[in-house]
Protein backbone atom coordinates (compact mmCIF):
# COMPACT_ATOMS: atom_id res chain seq x y z
CA UNK A 1 0.00 0.00 0.00
CA UNK A 2 0.85 3.36 -1.08
CA UNK A 3 1.87 6.42 1.58
CA UNK A 4 -0.59 8.13 -0.03
CA UNK A 5 -3.23 5.41 0.19
CA UNK A 6 -2.38 4.80 3.80
CA UNK A 7 -2.73 8.44 4.62
CA UNK A 8 -6.28 8.13 3.14
CA UNK A 9 -7.89 5.30 5.15
CA UNK A 10 -6.19 6.96 7.91
CA UNK A 11 -8.07 10.00 7.67
CA UNK A 12 -10.92 8.20 6.75
CA UNK A 13 -10.81 6.34 10.31
CA UNK A 14 -10.43 9.51 11.63
CA UNK A 15 -13.42 11.46 10.44
CA UNK A 16 -15.75 8.15 11.66
CA UNK A 17 -14.39 8.40 14.87
CA UNK A 18 -14.61 12.23 15.64
CA UNK A 19 -18.74 11.19 14.06
CA UNK A 20 -18.86 9.26 16.59
CA UNK A 21 -17.46 10.90 19.16
CA UNK A 22 -20.24 13.93 18.27
CA UNK A 23 -22.57 11.06 18.93
CA UNK A 24 -21.33 9.72 22.34
CA UNK A 25 -21.19 12.98 23.23
CA UNK A 26 -24.33 15.05 22.12
CA UNK A 27 -21.92 16.92 20.72
CA UNK A 28 -18.33 18.36 21.03
CA UNK A 29 -15.93 20.90 21.31
CA UNK A 30 -12.76 20.99 19.17
CA UNK A 31 -10.38 20.27 22.11
CA UNK A 32 -12.88 17.47 23.24
CA UNK A 33 -12.54 16.13 20.27
CA UNK A 34 -8.72 16.29 19.72
CA UNK A 35 -8.75 13.89 22.95
CA UNK A 36 -11.32 11.85 22.17
CA UNK A 37 -9.88 11.17 18.92
CA UNK A 38 -6.46 11.42 19.83
CA UNK A 39 -4.90 13.61 17.19
CA UNK A 40 -3.52 17.00 17.31
CA UNK A 41 -6.73 20.49 17.82
CA UNK A 42 -5.50 21.37 14.44
CA UNK A 43 -6.54 18.05 12.94
CA UNK A 44 -9.42 18.09 14.58
CA UNK A 45 -10.65 21.47 13.71
CA UNK A 46 -9.77 20.29 9.73
CA UNK A 47 -11.80 17.12 9.82
CA UNK A 48 -14.81 19.29 11.63
CA UNK A 49 -15.12 22.03 9.32
CA UNK A 50 -14.54 19.72 6.73
CA UNK A 51 -17.53 17.90 7.85
CA UNK A 52 -19.22 20.79 8.44
CA UNK A 53 -18.48 21.93 4.77
CA UNK A 54 -20.16 18.62 3.81
CA UNK A 55 -23.34 19.41 5.52
CA UNK A 56 -22.74 16.42 8.26
CA UNK A 57 -21.67 18.14 11.09
CA UNK A 58 -23.37 21.69 12.31
CA UNK A 59 -21.98 24.48 14.64
CA UNK A 60 -23.52 25.31 17.83
CA UNK A 61 -21.37 28.30 19.76
CA UNK A 62 -18.67 26.64 20.51
CA UNK A 63 -19.82 22.76 20.14
CA UNK A 64 -19.80 20.89 17.15
CA UNK A 65 -22.97 18.71 16.61
CA UNK A 66 -24.20 16.30 13.97
CA UNK A 67 -26.60 17.29 11.56
CA UNK A 68 -29.98 16.74 10.05
CA UNK A 69 -28.31 14.72 7.32
CA UNK A 70 -27.56 11.37 9.30
CA UNK A 71 -32.00 11.38 9.58
CA UNK A 72 -31.47 10.68 5.93
CA UNK A 73 -29.47 8.41 6.04
CA UNK A 74 -31.42 6.57 8.70
CA UNK A 75 -34.46 7.25 6.79
CA UNK A 76 -32.96 5.03 4.25
CA UNK A 77 -30.88 2.38 6.34
CA UNK A 78 -34.31 1.86 8.13
CA UNK A 79 -36.16 1.01 5.10
CA UNK A 80 -33.89 -1.10 2.87
CA UNK A 81 -35.22 -4.32 3.33
CA UNK A 82 -38.56 -5.21 3.23
CA UNK A 83 -38.44 -6.62 6.49
CA UNK A 84 -37.51 -4.04 8.18
CA UNK A 85 -41.15 -2.40 7.32
CA UNK A 86 -42.84 -5.24 8.03
CA UNK A 87 -41.04 -5.34 11.45
CA UNK A 88 -42.32 -1.97 12.76
CA UNK A 89 -45.74 -2.67 12.93
CA UNK A 90 -45.40 -5.54 14.60
CA UNK A 91 -42.90 -4.16 17.13
CA UNK A 92 -45.67 -1.80 18.09
CA UNK A 93 -48.64 -4.38 18.44
CA UNK A 94 -46.42 -6.39 21.03
CA UNK A 95 -45.29 -3.49 22.85
CA UNK A 96 -49.29 -2.85 23.16
CA UNK A 97 -50.18 -6.08 24.46
CA UNK A 98 -47.25 -6.62 26.48
CA UNK A 99 -47.08 -2.92 27.66
CA UNK A 100 -43.18 -3.13 27.57
CA UNK A 101 -40.39 -2.83 25.56
CA UNK A 102 -40.46 -4.70 22.50
CA UNK A 103 -37.15 -4.50 19.58
CA UNK A 104 -36.40 -6.03 16.07
CA UNK A 105 -32.83 -6.03 15.92
CA UNK A 106 -30.25 -7.55 13.41
CA UNK A 107 -27.04 -8.68 13.56
CA UNK A 108 -23.90 -6.35 12.12
CA UNK A 109 -20.20 -7.01 12.37
CA UNK A 110 -20.70 -9.36 15.44
CA UNK A 111 -22.89 -7.13 17.24
CA UNK A 112 -26.80 -6.37 17.25
CA UNK A 113 -28.72 -3.18 15.78
CA UNK A 114 -32.15 -1.98 17.42
CA UNK A 115 -33.84 -0.89 13.80
CA UNK A 116 -37.54 -0.98 15.58
CA UNK A 117 -38.34 -0.01 18.92
CA UNK A 118 -41.89 0.48 20.41
CA UNK A 119 -42.66 1.52 24.49
CA UNK A 120 -45.67 0.05 26.00
CA UNK A 121 -47.51 2.19 28.75
CA UNK A 122 -45.24 0.12 31.41
CA UNK A 123 -42.16 0.20 29.93
CA UNK A 124 -39.10 0.73 31.47
CA UNK A 125 -36.58 3.32 29.74
CA UNK A 126 -33.66 2.29 28.49
CA UNK A 127 -30.31 3.87 26.47
CA UNK A 128 -30.80 1.17 23.92
CA UNK A 129 -32.41 3.15 21.54
CA UNK A 130 -33.07 2.76 17.10
CA UNK A 131 -29.40 1.94 15.44
CA UNK A 132 -27.86 1.72 18.91
CA UNK A 133 -25.41 -1.69 18.95
CA UNK A 134 -24.83 -4.48 21.53
CA UNK A 135 -23.23 -7.45 22.50
CA UNK A 136 -24.85 -10.44 21.13
CA UNK A 137 -24.17 -12.14 24.28
CA UNK A 138 -25.54 -9.88 26.48
CA UNK A 139 -29.22 -9.88 25.40
CA UNK A 140 -31.94 -12.52 24.82
CA UNK A 141 -32.72 -11.52 20.73
CA UNK A 142 -28.88 -11.44 20.51
CA UNK A 143 -28.32 -15.56 21.33
CA UNK A 144 -31.07 -16.00 19.54
CA UNK A 145 -29.38 -15.39 16.61
CA UNK A 146 -25.80 -16.80 17.39
CA UNK A 147 -28.02 -19.92 18.43
CA UNK A 148 -28.45 -20.38 14.74
CA UNK A 149 -24.91 -19.17 13.66
CA UNK A 150 -22.21 -21.79 12.22
CA UNK A 151 -19.77 -22.59 15.30
CA UNK A 152 -16.63 -21.13 13.50
CA UNK A 153 -18.52 -17.35 13.01
CA UNK A 154 -19.77 -17.45 16.74
CA UNK A 155 -16.01 -17.98 17.29
CA UNK A 156 -14.87 -15.60 15.45
CA UNK A 157 -17.43 -13.12 16.64
CA UNK A 158 -15.99 -14.16 20.66
CA UNK A 159 -12.49 -14.11 19.61
CA UNK A 160 -12.98 -9.99 17.82
CA UNK A 161 -15.77 -8.60 20.36
CA UNK A 162 -15.11 -11.08 23.02
CA UNK A 163 -17.23 -11.50 26.37
CA UNK A 164 -17.18 -9.06 28.66
CA UNK A 165 -19.39 -9.20 31.78
CA UNK A 166 -22.35 -6.15 32.48
CA UNK A 167 -23.30 -7.21 35.35
CA UNK A 168 -22.75 -10.49 37.56
CA UNK A 169 -25.17 -12.46 35.28
CA UNK A 170 -23.55 -12.08 32.01
CA UNK A 171 -22.24 -15.03 30.43
CA UNK A 172 -18.50 -14.35 30.31
CA UNK A 173 -17.46 -18.32 29.09
CA UNK A 174 -17.59 -19.67 26.25
CA UNK A 175 -17.93 -23.25 27.34
CA UNK A 176 -21.15 -22.05 29.34
CA UNK A 177 -22.59 -19.73 26.43
CA UNK A 178 -22.19 -22.57 23.50
CA UNK A 179 -24.03 -24.95 26.08
CA UNK A 180 -26.77 -22.21 26.33
CA UNK A 181 -26.67 -21.58 22.43
CA UNK A 182 -27.31 -25.54 22.21
CA UNK A 183 -30.68 -24.87 24.76
CA UNK A 184 -32.26 -22.29 23.10
CA UNK A 185 -31.66 -24.02 19.41
CA UNK A 186 -34.14 -26.79 20.79
CA UNK A 187 -36.20 -24.72 22.67
CA UNK A 188 -36.56 -22.14 20.48
CA UNK A 189 -36.53 -18.98 22.64
CA UNK A 190 -33.60 -17.13 24.07
CA UNK A 191 -34.03 -16.27 27.81
CA UNK A 192 -31.39 -13.00 29.48
CA UNK A 193 -31.61 -12.40 33.35
CA UNK A 194 -30.34 -9.41 34.34
CA UNK A 195 -27.62 -9.95 31.84
CA UNK A 196 -27.19 -6.27 30.41
CA UNK A 197 -28.59 -4.68 32.80
CA UNK A 198 -29.34 -5.36 36.39
CA UNK A 199 -33.58 -5.59 37.16
CA UNK A 200 -34.18 -6.39 33.63
CA UNK A 201 -35.23 -9.50 32.24
CA UNK A 202 -35.50 -10.28 28.14
CA UNK A 203 -36.83 -12.99 25.47
CA UNK A 204 -35.60 -12.66 21.89
CA UNK A 205 -37.08 -15.14 18.86
CA UNK A 206 -35.97 -15.68 15.47
CA UNK A 207 -37.50 -14.03 12.31
CA UNK A 208 -36.83 -16.20 9.45
CA UNK A 209 -37.25 -15.70 5.60
CA UNK A 210 -39.13 -17.84 3.66
CA UNK A 211 -36.03 -19.86 2.34
CA UNK A 212 -35.52 -20.25 5.88
CA UNK A 213 -32.94 -17.50 6.50
CA UNK A 214 -32.28 -15.59 9.35
CA UNK A 215 -33.33 -12.16 9.05
CA UNK A 216 -32.90 -10.58 12.86
CA UNK A 217 -34.75 -11.16 15.69
CA UNK A 218 -37.97 -9.65 17.51
CA UNK A 219 -37.45 -9.15 22.14
CA UNK A 220 -38.84 -8.19 24.43
CA UNK A 221 -37.88 -6.99 27.77
CA UNK A 222 -39.23 -5.63 31.06
CA UNK A 223 -38.13 -5.62 34.81
CA UNK A 224 -37.98 -8.75 36.97
CA UNK A 225 -40.84 -8.52 38.77
CA UNK A 226 -43.32 -8.12 36.38
CA UNK A 227 -41.46 -10.35 33.35
CA UNK A 228 -41.13 -13.56 36.44
CA UNK A 229 -42.61 -16.84 36.14
CA UNK A 230 -45.38 -17.94 33.37
CA UNK A 231 -45.25 -14.37 31.93
CA UNK A 232 -41.40 -14.73 31.47
CA UNK A 233 -41.28 -18.39 30.74
CA UNK A 234 -44.55 -18.89 28.73
CA UNK A 235 -47.17 -16.22 27.86
CA UNK A 236 -44.19 -13.48 26.08
CA UNK A 237 -42.41 -16.38 24.44
CA UNK A 238 -45.58 -17.91 22.95
CA UNK A 239 -46.17 -14.80 21.72
CA UNK A 240 -43.39 -13.76 20.36
CA UNK A 241 -43.09 -17.17 18.88
CA UNK A 242 -46.72 -16.85 17.08
CA UNK A 243 -45.65 -13.67 15.86
CA UNK A 244 -42.60 -15.31 14.19
CA UNK A 245 -44.51 -18.18 12.38
CA UNK A 246 -47.18 -15.60 10.79
CA UNK A 247 -46.92 -16.19 7.21
CA UNK A 248 -45.85 -12.49 5.93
Amino acid sequence: MSENSAARIKSVQTALAVIETLYERDGARVDEVADAVDVSKSSAHRHLTTLERENYVVREGDEYVLSLQFLELGDYVGGRKGIFRLAEPKVREIADETGERAQFVVEEHGYVRYVHRATGDRAVKTTSGVGKRVRMHAVAAGKAILAELPEERVRNIIAERGLPAFTEHTITDEARLFEELGDIRERGVAFADEELVEGLRAVGVLIRGSDDRVLGALTVAGPTHRLKDDVWREDIPNLLLGTANEPS
